[in-house]
């Protein structure tokens, strides 16, 4: 029996999360569902909050499903998704970007694995005024964090047969501050040899990815870049309704649909769970239900492939229900055939 905390989220978090977990039931692997408030804490300024149930249910069960959650823009409270990376030290977000069969995008050969550092750069959230017109941000680069990721980044690739990790930077204009992250990022390259090591300044690299993308294998960036080349990359295999992600640090684990909330369609039962029922096959792969989480993928792709039972965003006309319907039934067959293997 494994253990999960579950945070629905905001919008159609509840709809995409309730159709993943039935996703992930379907499979047969044995999951006890620990779900904890959608609702954040509001304090008297009505500024939301990371809810203390959330922290303490992750750290009991060490890995959760979470549902996307509003930020506000140019206002209001910090990112309650930045928050909680922070608080549980979840230092590698990774997001691995493929076409999906059947998908038509501009594209075609697209596999490339994003890492990206997920503690510090500009998102420490380190801004003040300096006097009225005049804002200051500063950008947090550390040895230990870039050292971390950067090790992250090669034994991933190592034990996934990735043969490449290109560095994206700045460290031409940033030249302390991303300089740091670049040296850190040599001498691990360094312990690896085995794999090849690439480094792209980050506007020269956006460039390659819309021009040909399949010529990229694992991307390992700090955290701001990271953010906009993951959610670039997902642009071109259909957008990030159809790509997981995953925070990872040393104790604990948070699998997430990193796309937005969509309060326009909440509860209209139209929202596409695909990203976050993804995110469920990487969290029975980090449970160790690599069977399963195939399971998952492989009646996921079949969909696809097939044109079938799709929502709207991607060509479709089914509903949540007839998608989720369409996945656990695929799910549930594979699993019996594993029972009549055994």
């Amino acid at each position: 029996m494994h253990r999960v905390t579950l945070i629905p989220g905001d919008g159609i978090g509840p709809e995409v999360s309730a159709a993943a977990c039935r996703i992930l039931n379907a499979t047969g692997v044995k999951l006890d569902w620990e779900e904890v408030e959608a609702e954040p804490v509001t304090d008297r300024r009505g500024d939301r909050l990371l809810h203390a149930g959330w922290l303490d249910s992750i750290r009991r069960t060490r890995v959760a499903l979470k549902g996307p959650m509003a930020t506000p823009v140019a206002e209001g409270h910090r990112s309650l998704n930045v928050a909680l990376r922070q608080a549980l030290e979840l230092y590698a977000n990774l997001r691995p970007v493929r076409n999906l069969p059947g998908l038509k995008t501009r594209f075609d050969g697209v596999d490339v694995v994003i890492v990206r550092e997920n503690t510090e750069d500009l998102y420490a959230g380190l801004e003040h005024t300096v006097v009225p017109g005049v804002v200051e941000g500063l950008k947090i680069v550390t040895e230990r964090a870039s050292t971390r990721i950067a090790r992250f980044a090669f034994q991933y690739a190592r034990a996934n047969h990735r043969r490449t990790v290109c560095a994206i930077h700045k460290a031409n204009i940033m030249k302390l501050s991303d300089g740091l992250f670049l040296n850190c990022v040599r001498r691990v390259a360094g312990e690896f040899p085995e794999i090849n090591y690439q480094e792209l300044i980050v506007d020269n690299a956006c460039m390659q990815l819309v021009m040909k993308p399949e010529q990229f294998d694992l991307l390992l960036l700090q955290n701001l870049y990271g953010d906009i080349v993951s959610d670039l990359c997902a642009g071109l295999v259909g957008g990030l309704g159809v790509v997981p992600a995953a925070n990872l640090g040393s104790e604990h684990a948070v699998f997430e649909a990193v796309h937005g909330t969509a309060p326009d369609i909440a509860g209209k039962n139209v929202a596409n769970p695909t990203a976050l029922a993804l995110s469920g096959a990487m969290l029975l792969d980090h449970l160790g239900e690599a069977a399963a989480a195939q399971a998952v993928r492989q009646a996921i792709h079949a969909l696809y492939r097939e044109g079938r039972h799709l929502t709207s965003d991607v060509g479709g006309s089914a509903s949540t229900t007839e998608f989720t319907d369409a996945v656990v039934a695929a799910v549930e067959a594979a699993a019996s055939r594993r029972q009549v293997g055994a």
